[in-house]
């Protein structure tokens, strides 16, 4: 048996007036993912975020890979540092430092972009590393990652701080936003220095050129400190590979001991290579009893808040990985595929809430299921009596192995 998980990230929504009350899922044309909800061994709803946490991809996606995250969840930025391979020692906090861009208004700066318009790894990567030489100290490092997602280490420092994700605040004045909590002064100093080394920055001057956004400052948030995870082998008896392009999934995998795969072109946006990831994921599978791809087009859109894009990620993700998936697993006789998503992320909102999110599990032993009623939005998976309040055992139904 071989066991596929489909995870299309923040993908649940809210009815938007400008798709005549429909969500993005239900505005999309999904004919594999309806294909599989009709057929689906289960179909309903999954709490995927417990009450007491967060709403972030990090509790979302340890819950979607059957990690109790109220065990295991320690913050966001330590996943990411297993990623990119930093290692991390007793007493060392990580924070997530992304590279923004903030605008003045109103005599305050607003969050404009918390991507720098998705600035290129390439560019990020020249400012990080300039803004390293000048704002590392002995118990502070900056370290480059992917993209916008990058991290800072903070040797001694205090994880019991309050910090704030970038992509809750687009539009709104930053100064209530910053860190607060023992020791952030010097975290604060740090962002207010960056606005001064990134002003004229070459990148960004070629950047505003361009018509793009420039990365002004640096937000440092999701701080945590290393997670003691037993392997996904140790839990659930099964070998596994991960297929993301964000590194806080990988960092997920790398704690699970699972095999993390890197896929080339793999950008965790629009321009993703979708058919490679599926091809990838497949492949490992003639090693690896179980598979996750991630998807993180799907969420990115919704914090941007534009519809017809985030209808575009859809239907990339069903027509590009569901139904590549649906064909090519064919090959391996007996199988299971699951699709869910980590939380919502709200296109009127954008940004990730706690809410429930439809998942299905289709299996090859069961052909003969059949309810033509149901489709793979919120909707409909609403009105299955179905529904699994602690979402991290959604695995164990998966693989037959509740723990």
């Amino acid at each position: 048996m071989k066991y596929v998980i489909l995870q299309g990230d923040g993908m649940p929504d809210h009815p938007l007036p400008e798709l005549g009350g429909k969500t993005p899922l239900e505005a999309a044309r999904t004919p594999n993912l309806d294909r599989i909800a009709k057929s689906a061994i289960k179909f309903g709803m999954v709490k995927t975020i417990p009450d007491n946490l967060p709403p972030g991809s990090d509790v979302g996606n340890l819950t979607v890979l059957g990690y109790n995250p109220n065990l295991y969840y320690t913050g966001r930025s330590p996943l990411e540092a297993a990623s990119i391979g930093v290692p991390l020692n007793e007493g060392d906090v990580t924070l997530r430092c992304n590279l923004v861009t903030l605008a003045p208004q109103n005599g305050g700066l607003i969050m404009e972009d918390y991507s720098s318009g998705h600035i290129t790894t390439k560019e990020a990567r020249a400012l990080i590393l300039d803004l390293k030489k000048e704002l590392d100290e002995k118990n502070l490092t900056l370290f480059p990652g992917v993209s916008y997602r990058h991290l800072l280490v903070w040797a001694g420092g205090n994880a019991d701080i309050h910090t704030t994700p970038p992509h809750d605040i687009s539009g709104k004045e930053v100064g209530p936003f910053v860190p607060s909590g023992a020791g952030t002064d010097k975290l604060n100093e740090l962002i207010e220095r960056s606005r001064e080394i990134l002003k004229d920055h070459p990148v960004n001057k070629r950047r505003v050129a361009e018509g793009k956004n420039p990365a002004t400052s640096i937000w440092l948030w999701g701080q945590g400190v290393a997670p003691d995870m037993p392997s996904f082998e140790e839990l659930y008896g099964l070998t596994g590979s991960v297929i993301s392009a964000v590194d806080l999934v990988k960092g997920i995998g790398h704690y699970a001991k699972l095999k993390v795969i890197d896929v080339p072109g793999a950008t965790g946006y629009l321009d993703t290579n979708y058919e490679g990831k599926v091809d990838y994921a497949l492949n490992s599978l003639e090693e690896v009893d179980l598979t996750m791809i991630h998807i993180e087009s799907t969420d990115e859109t919704g914090h941007m808040g534009k519809a017809e894009l985030k209808i575009q990620a859809i239907e990339d993700f069903d027509g590009r990985v569901v139904g590549r998936v649906l064909e090519g697993i064919k090959r391996f006789g007996d199988y299971r595929v699951l699709v869910m998503s980590d939380h919502p992320t709200p296109i009127d909102l954008r940004t990730h809430v706690n809410e429930p999110v439809p998942f299905a599990i289709y299996s090859s032993e069961d052909e003969s299921v059949k309810n033509d009623s149901y489709v793979y939005t919120e909707k409909s998976a609403s009105t299955s009596p179905v529904f699994i309040y602690e979402g991290w055992k959604l695995l164990g139904m998966l693989v037959g192995r509740e723990i």
